[in-house]
């Protein structure tokens, strides 16, 4: 991918899932923090404000606040630092790798903006699929689940073209 392209898509995707995750916390504060949970759709959809000290869905909320903020603030950015000067640098990835990388990216800057900004992130979505429902989420969070979805999905891509190359 030609550096320049390669840049434009990783600004535009960090400023869209960054934008859009901010917003969305915000509005979710503002609209449901204190309040009863929303259900939608026979309850497969539900809104439900909390204040997520730790990872994704919760992983380590019980770990002391040093140690939380050594892991989810300065650990975290120096990995997204290093997933985005590695998506800027490298001159061997197409498209869907850059798209990838810089959703994981954008979507790991959204929630430690919360974690520096407020000692915990700003979650709110909750899922039912089928007999399971999702720990509650953000948007950060879809961003970064997207981004290694399609990483895993190129590589496979990938792999099963080399095969076929080489029959």
């Amino acid at each position: 991918m030609a550096p320049l392209k390669r840049v434009a898509l990783v600004v535009v995707t960090l400023l869209s899932c960054v934008g859009c995750d901010q917003k969305t916390k915000a509005l979710a504060r503002e609209e449901l923090r204190g309040r009863d949970t929303k259900s939608f759709l026979g309850d497969t959809f539900r809104l439900d404000y909390t204040e997520n000290p730790g990872g994704f869905l919760g992983v380590g909320a019980l770990l002391p606040t040093v140690w939380r903020t050594a892991l989810f603030t300065m650990g975290c950015s120096a990995g997204i630092a290093a997933i985005l000067l590695y998506t800027l640098l490298t001159s061997q990835s197409g498209f869907c790798q850059v798209l990838a990388l810089s959703l994981i990216g954008g979507g790991g800057i959204g929630n430690i903006m919360d974690h520096w900004a407020y000692g915990y992130a700003r979650d709110f979505l909750n899922i039912w699929l089928g007999s399971v429902r999702t720990g509650i989420f953000n948007v950060a969070d879809v961003a970064v689940l997207a981004g290694c979805l399609l990483v895993l999905l190129t590589q496979a891509r990938e792999k099963a073209a080399d095969r076929h190359d080489h029959i």
